[in-house]
This record gives C-alpha cells, sequence and structure tokens, in this order.
C-alpha cells in the first residue's frame, strides 16, 4: 500500500538537505505532499537564496504591436491586420512613448509584442537604439525567443549573429515569454504554428553562450498534465546546468478570457497557483529566483505567493502592457513603491529595489 506521508516526507527532508529530486519524486510531491509541507520547503529554499529579500524593479513595457503571424488558441493579445484592435506602432510612436518615460527612473525598459510579419531585425535593432538614445541608463530587457528567432531567420541570419546584432544595438537581456509548455504534443494542439520548443530552448542556450541574461516561463492551468509541468521544468534545469545564464523563472498562470482555449475551461485555483510556484521553486534547484508576476496573479495573489517561494514581484509597470489585461487580469496594471514595500512587510520580509540583474539599487 502506498503510504504518502511516508514517501513525501522522504523526499522533504532530501529537499531540506540541499538535495536534487527526480521526475518522479516531484510528481509524487505535486499530486500528494499537503500545500503547508511544499511552502516550508519552497521558503528554505528561497530563504538559502536569497535571505528575507523581496526583489522588485522600476520599469515599464514596450509593446510595439499585437498583429502576429502566430495564432496561438491560448493568447488574447493577438490580432490581425485590420482586425478591430490591432495596433502597430512606429518607431516616431515608440520614441513618445520612451520620451513620456525619460524622468520616471525607471532602469528597465520590457519590449515585446506580436510576431509582426514585416518587421525584420534592422528595425527592431533601430528601435532598441532609439530607446538608449533617450534612455541611456535604463538596461533593455527585449524580444521572446519566438519572436527573436522569427526577425533573424527573416534576416537570414543565424541566431549568434542577430543577437550580436542586437546586443550592440544595446539589448542586454531576454525575457522568458514564449515558452509555453515544451511538450511538443502539446504544443501541436495549443499553438502549432509557433516556434518549437527546441526554438525556444537553442535560442536561449545561444545568448547565453553570447553572456546574454535571460528569464524563462511556463504557461500553466489550461490543458496540460502535471508531468507535462514537470518535464517543462526539467529542460529548463538541464539547459540550466549547462549554460547558467538564467535569473528568474516566471510560471505564468492561464486567463482564460478573450481567447479560443478558454472556452469551457475554469481557470485554476488560487491553491494551484501556490502549488505550482512552490515545485517550481523546489524543482529549479539551480535558478536564483522565482517571480510571482503581479500583473498577471492580481495583488493579492502575489501577496500569497511570497510565502510560497517566490522571492521577485516584478517592477511598478505604470499601466504599459496589455497582454494579461486583454487576457481577463490587471486591467491597469501599476504599483507604486510603497506598494511593493508594503506587500513584502506583510510577508515578514523585505523588499530591495534591484537593477535587471539583481544587484540592488540604493537610491
Amino acid at each position: 500500500m502506498f503510504d504518502k506521508e511516508r514517501v513525501c516526507g522522504g523526499i522533504a527532508e532530501r529537499v531540506a538537505a540541499g538535495g536534487r529530486i527526480s521526475r518522479d519524486e516531484a510528481e509524487t510531491l505535486w499530486n500528494d505532499a499537503p500545500l503547508s509541507l511544499l511552502a516550508e520547503l519552497a521558503c528554505g529554499m528561497r530563504h538559502c537564496k536569497s535571505g528575507d529579500v523581496v526583489y522588485y524593479n522600476r520599469n515599464f513595457h514596450i509593446e510595439p504591436t499585437n498583429i502576429c503571424v502566430f495564432n496561438c488558441r491560448f493568447c488574447s493579445y493577438r490580432r490581425g491586420a485590420g482586425e478591430p484592435g490591432a495596433w502597430n506602432h512606429s518607431l516616431a510612436e515608440i520614441e513618445e512613448i520612451v520620451r513620456a518615460r525619460r524622468d520616471s527612473g525607471v532602469t528597465e525598459v520590457h519590449i515585446v509584442g506580436g510576431v509582426h510579419p514585416d518587421h525584420d531585425i534592422r528595425f527592431y535593432a533601430e528601435m532598441i537604439r532609439l530607446v538608449k538614445r533617450i534612455m541611456p541608463q535604463v538596461a533593455v530587457k527585449a524580444f521572446t525567443a519566438i519572436e527573436l528567432a522569427y526577425m533573424i531567420e527573416k534576416a537570414g541570419m543565424g541566431y549568434d549573429e542577430g543577437l550580436r546584432l542586437l546586443r550592440e544595438a544595446g539589448m542586454e537581456a531576454i525575457p522568458g515569454g514564449g515558452a509555453e509548455i515544451f511538450d511538443e504534443e502539446l504544443r501541436a494542439r495549443i499553438c502549432p504554428e509557433k516556434g518549437s520548443s527546441q526554438v525556444w530552448l537553442s535560442l536561449h542556450r545561444a545568448a547565453h553562450r553570447l553572456g546574454i541574461r535571460s528569464n524563462a516561463t511556463m504557461l500553466y492551468g489550461h490543458v496540460e498534465t502535471v508531468a507535462q509541468r514537470i518535464d517543462h521544468l526539467d529542460r529548463l534545469r538541464t539547459l540550466q546546468d549547462e549554460t547558467g545564464g538564467f535569473d528568474a523563472f516566471i510560471p505564468l498562470k492561464f486567463r482564460r478570457a478573450g481567447n479560443r482555449l478558454g472556452e469551457g475551461l475554469e481557470e485554476v485555483p488560487v491553491t494551484e497557483d501556490m502549488r505550482t510556484l512552490a515545485m517550481s521553486r523546489i524543482y529549479l534547484d539551480n535558478f536564483p529566483h522565482i517571480k510571482a508576476y503581479w500583473v498577471m496573479y492580481g495583488k493579492q495573489t502575489a501577496e500569497m505567493a511570497l510565502g510560497f517561494g517566490a522571492d521577485d514581484m516584478d517592477g511598478t509597470i505604470d499601466d504599459s502592457t496589455k497582454i494579461y489585461s486583454m487576457a481577463g487580469a490587471e486591467e491597469k496594471p501599476r504599483l507604486t513603491v510603497d506598494d511593493m514595500q508594503a506587500m513584502a512587510a506583510s510577508a515578514g520580509l523585505r523588499a530591495v529595489e534591484r537593477d535587471t540583474f539583481y544587484n540592488e539599487i540604493v537610491r
């Protein structure tokens, strides 16, 4: 007879002692361990990595376009050219967005959007140069692996060559979007047109080889299984063992509003959000940080996540992203530094402002 308490307890002892768990052990914990035990283990790991610190930064997003050559079933953001709600900012419009925030004190500009059929790598390199001319002090974290692969291949370049061109323009880091779920069969169901898991992993491997730091994500809470989530985490852990180039992992909750995949689905409960955060912290033992992306979770759930292993909340945002609001999340995402500090304090932790690379900023 399977003794869940004994088996989970044995796995937990190894985690608490700093040991690495296998896929099978992760599945056992995910399915059978009490949530309180996962919280304890995840917070113990967070304390080993970050102490009592919760990180945040001052940032804003630029979303150049929501016109996209792909049509993923889970996406509420994408529009076709000419459809209601579609936009495609010119460089002059991007300049206006940046100038409006020039004196805001931000340290990072985050650029992601749709994969526009007409924009190549030189257009995006000029966009980065424009941002750096106006705000030379900020770090530019730009473009998902899927965006990068498309623009680089469109220009007839290899990944190394394209990434070097963007780095020379001023791109300093890569966000983690576009990963979704790596399982190939599931990808064929939810985003069949999109770049493969191998494209995503290869692009990040190339970036790390060139010294470009990046993050990683996982879209959970739709039609995937726990085993597929663990497979996703395992591929990330393996690449991190190889390169050491990831700074943070961000679990992204599927939101059902405004997309085809959400028809007939319910969003997973907050308890599953916390279980996913905690298991991400436990399994990804070689990732420095786990982020509770408050724009996607909402402020209250993000605050709760600090008790389940998360040590980063992302940034102030200043109502500059629509990707999750179009799917039913936070409508006008904006937090102040005081808000961030209060959220951390409520969890018994200390909020520390960071730059893109997790260096502390003292003002």
